[in-house]
């Protein structure tokens, strides 16, 4: 549902505006009367309606679903890169000797 909505009252209930674009997908159309100046939707509004993800990456997460590597933090996958890429220049010390 698209609500009109006066930019004074989207600058004074900026918060509430966007829990309800984020929880109720609410969507509102801010400006002066007669003259739409943008909208607020919620991010997965935003990101299903205007920024689809590109098929590579759902087929990316689908296969670090199947493999658990989707619940890696941070700091393991930091971990994961560093012996990589220490193991190659083993490889590549070794090859060059």
């Amino acid at each position: 549902m698209t609500k009109v909505i006066s930019t004074t009252k989207a600058s004074a209930q900026l918060d509430q505006l966007i829990r309800k674009a984020n929880r109720q997908k609410t969507r509102f159309m801010v400006g002066k009367p007669g003259e739409a100046a943008g909208v607020l939707v919620g991010i997965e509004d935003y990101i299903r309606t205007f920024a689809p993800e590109p098929k590579v990456l759902k087929m990316i997460g689908e296969q670090s679903k199947k493999k658990g590597t989707d619940k890696l933090t941070m700091r393991q996958i930091d971990r994961e890169i560093a012996a990589y890429r220490k193991e190659k220049r083993t490889a590549n010390a070794k090859s060059r000797a």
